[in-house]
């Protein structure tokens, strides 16, 4: 059976760089009839917090992607140790005692040599009497002993990779607080629970090299591994920096649309054209991996507005009806208000300011140069109700009265009544006018 898994960090709130991970890894669980896995990775006591993890759970719920079980790699440490105590066994772990700083001094002087910065490996020469005599002074760290050799895979997405383990160090599995490191949680949790594809950011690539040798020492079978290119901004430049404005909370709050996002984020850096989907469903059939290239991927928030747009124009009266009262519109005129702003609304968080035009009237705006016109034009509109002919009936009136006609004769008066210089068929808006516009 085909396992995936989403596996976040609560350090923070999911932003849109995270949900590709998610959607890619949710969409091929779907896909094959598998398992979508949400996998806590709260390791870190310290900088992980319950707030966030309510979060991500909050920010896929909105998006509507679903999962089939919980975990929490804080709930495994006794999983993990016991994997430790295993590679101690079979010599493929083992404890180092460098500090930061004897780390870094060691990392400067291999790159001034024109060497690459690998750990050399010092702590293997250590006696039990060193060790020993360490312990007492400082605290310890764990690394898995790479067999240095080519690790190679066929990636889903960058193909075939080849790595050479002599040119990376020794991964740090668990730190010298005890804290269980990524690498480490992360191979013990996907061989135990059986997870058999791992789509993930192109930055990951060399932890999967490292981590394909723990997988196979540990006797599990090693997934199918795809590494997706990493966001930058339209022009190309690092998104890390903006990623606190993209939070999917954030998104959200904005009034973007779950399926402008997901309709964009499925398709955003493949061979296929972005088109707006009907539910999470189509987002997940029309799922292609192989289509992804490796070129770095330029997203913009702003091309979510059309898309959120088009999705609300798409939806019917009964979809949002709760939204339209909450706006104040009355029931009566729930259906035809709504035929009228659908296709002029880029959020629903418009609904209310378009009622407002119509409930109580605009904020005109009216050019200097206009100003007479609008004052007898205004004398010529007979008191509210209103029909679908009268815009028709007043505007020949008006231009009759003053021999303005096209643009300069509707558009000053679409901004005198409505405060804007777009907007609905003024023939629909006046029978949803509940006041004579003034001056």
């Amino acid at each position: 059976m085909t396992v995936t898994r989403f596996a976040p960090s609560p350090t923070g709130w999911i932003h849109i760089g995270n949900l590709r991970a998610a959607l890619f890894n949710y969409a091929i669980a779907r896909q094959n009839g598998g398992q979508f896995i949400l996998r806590i990775d709260d390791t870190d006591p310290e900088r992980s917090k319950e707030e966030y993890v309510e979060g991500i759970k909050a920010d896929l719920t909105w998006l509507g992607l679903s999962w089939d079980r919980t975990e929490r790699q804080s709930a495994r440490i006794a999983q993990y140790m016991a994997a430790k105590e295993r590679l101690i066994a079979m010599g493929r772990i083992y404890e180092c005692f460098e500090t930061p700083v004897e780390l870094d001094l060691k990392r400067k002087k291999q790159l001034n040599m024109g060497k690459p910065p690998v750990y050399d490996r010092a702590a293997l020469a250590l006696s039990a009497s060193e060790k020993d005599r360490l312990r007492a002074e400082r605290g310890s760290h764990w690394r898995f002993l790479l067999d240095q050799e080519r690790i190679e895979w066929e990636d889903g997405i960058l193909g075939p990779i080849s790595i050479d383990a002599a040119s990376v160090s020794d991964p740090v599995l668990i730190k010298g607080d005890g804290q269980i490191l990524y690498t480490f949680a992360s191979v013990v949790d996907d061989t135990e629970m059986g997870v058999t594809d791992i789509v993930r950011g192109a930055d990951h690539v060399t932890n999967t090299a490292t981590q394909i040798q723990i997988i196979k020492v540990l006797g599990g079978t090693v997934p199918r591994f795809a590494h997706h290119s990493l966001l930058t901004g339209p022009q190309g430049e690092a998104l890390s920096k903006r990623l606190g404005t993209l939070a999917l909370r954030d998104l959200r709050a904005q009034g973007i649309a779950p399926m402008a996002v997901l309709s964009l984020m499925a398709r955003l850096g493949s061979s296929d054209p972005v088109e707006l989907r009907g539910s999470v469903q189509e987002v997940v059939d029309g799922f292609t991996l192989s289509h992804f290239g490796s070129a770095p991927t330029k997203f913009d928030a702003e091309d979510l507005r059309p898309l959120t747009a088009r999705w609300i124009a798409s939806l019917p009266h009964e979809a949002v009806a709760g939204q339209i009262a909450a706006a104040g519109v009355p029931a009566h005129l729930s259906e035809s208000f709504w035929a009228v702003v659908r296709d002029n609304v880029a959020t629903l968080d418009e609904l209310a300011p378009w009622w407002k035009v119509f409930a109580e009237g605009a904020v005109s705006l009216v050019d200097p140069e206009d100003e007479a016109f609008i004052a007898q034009a205004l004398e010529l509109l007979p008191d509210a109700p209103y029909d679908a002919e009268t815009w028709k009936v007043w505007t020949e009136a008006v231009k009759a009265a003053t021999g303005r006609k096209g643009k300069g004769l509707f558009m000053p008066l679409r901004k005198a009544l409505t405060g804007r210089t777009h907007g609905p068929e003024m023939a629909d808006v006046m029978p949803l006018l509940q006041v004579r516009p003034t001056r």
